[in-house]
């Protein structure tokens, strides 16, 4: 057993707290990583905040991590001791039907017991005060040790540096693989993207990479335009700007509607405006942000028989084990970004300083 420091969740809508836990070791088919560094993301907040169906507590939260494997359980064989890996909230088993598939990436092996907080045995590796503590989406990243099922996780470059690539496990990836897998964005195309974050900025080096003409970035927060035109951003819009829905402004602007838009927020009236945007007969509208629990989506019907198509994306498309080494690699290569998304690095003790920078949009 290690004994070692991690931010535990202890209830709904509290700071996170620093506290020695214990890390049992690795049971078969289980991995312990030694975390170097990780980065946060809306759906942490979002868990912590009590909105979620599926939060536990208290738990042990994070999911955008790297680090190096400290040991490893019976019957592991991808990885060895020592190994550089990226810790994965979907695991690629390549055996279940849905691994097995090329439209998905939505491994289903070990789904029941990540959503319950648990690893794939139904138990706990995490204990805190002698109290079990909930694994989070099968990473738990905000840990100086985790432990994860040996499909969560991908062997990457030892040489790729963890303070950087952390950020693969989850946003730029998402945003990323939204635009060139799901959409498929083709060259010459026009694009709007709705929220300016982390993932939003990802789907827009998407879209630029793809070769979109026009890439319109849509955000109430003009502190965030410049950086969006860093990524490749043609022109950005507030909708506090205009009079009419913001979805007539661009479908005028745009002579029609963009061939693609994106929701990068989880904000279902953005998502109708997101698919309302779109160009009557081709546009494609893909929905990047995940909305609270028990929201629903409406739009008139017409606007799907008149041609557009409305789809969703989970980590952008990727089967995690096979393409994680791969965006590290192109990230390597200088093919795609990952350091311009870094606006802070923080000591892990400052965690509740890093949710606050992200409420406040910094």
């Amino acid at each position: 057993v290690i004994k070692c420091k991690a931010a535990v969740a202890w209830e709904a809508g509290k700071p996170l707290s620093l506290e020695e836990v214990e890390v049992a070791p690795p049971k078969a088919h289980e991995v312990r990583i030694k975390i170097v560094a990780t980065a946060v993301c809306h759906t942490d907040a979002y868990t912590l905040s009590g909105a979620d169906p599926e939060g536990c507590f208290p738990v042990i939260l994070g999911h955008e991590g790297a680090g190096i494997v400290e040991s490893v359980g019976e019957g592991v064989t991808k990885v060895k001791l020592g190994d550089t890996v990226i810790p994965l909230y979907i695991p690629q088993c390549g055996e279940c039907k849905f691994c097995k598939n090329p439209k998905t990436n939505l491994c289903q092996k070990i789904r029941i017991t990540q959503g319950k907080g648990l690893m794939p045995d139904g138990t706990s590796r995490f204990t805190c005060k002698g109290k079990q503590i909930y694994h989070f989406m099968g990473t738990s990243t905000f840990s100086e040790y985790t432990v994860v099922a040996d499909i969560s996780v991908a062997k990457i470059d030892a040489a790729a540096p963890l303070n950087k690539v952390c950020l693969l496990g989850c946003g730029i990836s998402t945003g990323y693989g939204a635009a060139v897998n799901t959409a498929k964005v083709e060259p010459g195309s026009t694009c709007a993207v709705f929220g300016l974050g982390g993932v939003g900025l990802a789907v827009i080096m998407g879209c630029k990479i793809a070769g979109a003409s026009r890439i319109i970035g849509i955000d109430l927060n003009k502190d965030k335009y410049a950086k969006a035109k860093e990524f490749g951003a043609t022109e950005c819009i507030s909708p506090q700007d205009f009079k009419k829905p913001i979805q007539e402004v661009l479908v005028e602007m745009t002579d029609g509607g963009v061939d693609y838009s994106f929701e990068c927020i989880g904000n279902v009236g953005v998502m109708r405006a997101a698919l309302e945007a779109c160009h009557k007969g081709w546009g494609v509208s893909v929905i990047v942000g995940v909305a609270a629990a028990g929201q629903e989506i409406s739009t008139r019907p017409f606007q799907l028989v008149t041609g557009r198509t409305w789809k969703g994306t989970a980590f952008g498309g990727w089967k995690s084990v096979d393409n994680v080494p791969k965006l590290v690699t192109d990230y390597m290569s200088k093919k795609i970004k990952v350091d311009e998304f870094v606006t802070h690095t923080l000591p892990f003790d400052n965690i509740n300083e890093a949710f606050e920078l992200m409420r406040t949009g910094k």
